[in-house]
């Protein structure tokens, strides 16, 4: 074999043309997925309420200006003013849950994504270096894992103090050692396949081959368990702010601590649980319905 024909494949494994081609079958598989669909316009409902809580909220959430109609065996429901009634504060409920998305999606993807970012650094550390670097870290992802989540969320959330920076932080050191065991796993698998041991023949650099080729064709379970994560996240942090580990300031609009603030004030006012509770349930919803067709687009043997 000719030095210019190894040069040639050696380019050829390097062209990104067939990576290019997996990811537009796989947009157009989510295209196509009714599922997909769902999730996606449940997800741009919420992110788009999100954005413009400002525009849409039609009054201050922070505002107690109705206060005077409260009372300890009545709280005001539904009504033309306030389509969603009041909170035991005085304050307009409608406007709260609009603010209170902004607050749950910003603290579910901050948390979601430092906890995919650094188990992606310490999985991808892991796979290319292997030994004892590999044992080390996995050893220590061993010893998180074998907490439970929950438990550990909470023991982090104690120890940096009531504040919505504690949920984001709390949520977040449970995801890295998932992101990190599975990035690693998807490392290994791809090193054992025979366009890894054709690129390693023709002479193409191990670190161009592991962060060029490796690393990239390893992501598609990252991305599912991403997609699907997130609704877990959104409710995590939704229960650490309805044991009381959220911000300190009871005007802060959040759907977790607007549930726990209505625990004792169910048989007056039950509206005050139903409404944060379905806006949990539909925004996890649409995110599962989402990652669903995600791992159904980008896993081989789920293709129809």
């Amino acid at each position: 074999m000719s030095v210019l024909t190894r040069r040639q494949r050696a380019d050829q494994l390097d062209d990104p043309d067939v990576a290019n081609s997996l990811t537009r079958e796989a947009w157009r598989r989510i295209r196509q997925n009714p599922l997909a669909i769902v999730g996606g316009t449940i997800i741009v409902f919420f992110v788009l309420i999100a954005v413009f809580a400002p525009m849409l909220a039609p009054f201050n959430p922070r505002s107690n200006a109705w206060f005077d109609q409260i009372r300890p065996t009545s709280i005001p429901g539904p009504s033309r003013d306030h389509w969603f009634g009041l909170d035991e504060g005085g304050r307009d409920e409608l406007s709260r849950l609009i603010f209170g998305a902004r607050a749950s999606l910003m603290i579910g993807v901050l948390s979601l994504g430092i906890g995919a970012v650094a188990g992606a650094f310490f999985g991808l550390v892991a796979g290319a270096f292997g030994g004892w670097v590999d044992s080390l870290i996995m050893r220590l992802t061993d010893i998180l894992l074998a907490v439970p989540s929950l438990l550990l969320a909470l023991s982090v959330a104690a120890v940096i103090g009531q504040s919505q920076t504690a949920i984001v932080v709390a949520v977040a050191v449970p995801n890295i050692p998932l992101f990190a065991r599975m990035l690693r796993s998807s490392m290994l698998g791809e090193r054992q396949k025979d366009y890894v041991t054709s690129a390693t023949s023709v002479g193409v650099r191990r670190r161009s081959l592991v962060m060029r080729h490796v690393v990239p064709n390893s992501l598609a379970p990252m991305l599912v368990q991403a997609s699907l994560a997130l609704s877990t996240a959104i409710i995590d942090a939704a229960a650490l702010s309805f044991l009381g580990l959220g911000s300190a300031d009871p005007g802060v609009p959040e759907w977790g601590r607007m549930l726990a603030n209505t625990t004792r004030l169910l048989n007056v006012a039950p509206h005050l649980a139903i409404f944060p509770g379905v806006a949990i349930l539909i925004t996890a919803l649409g995110f599962n319905l989402f990652g669903e067709a995600v791992r159904e687009a980008l896993d081989p043997k789920l293709r129809r």
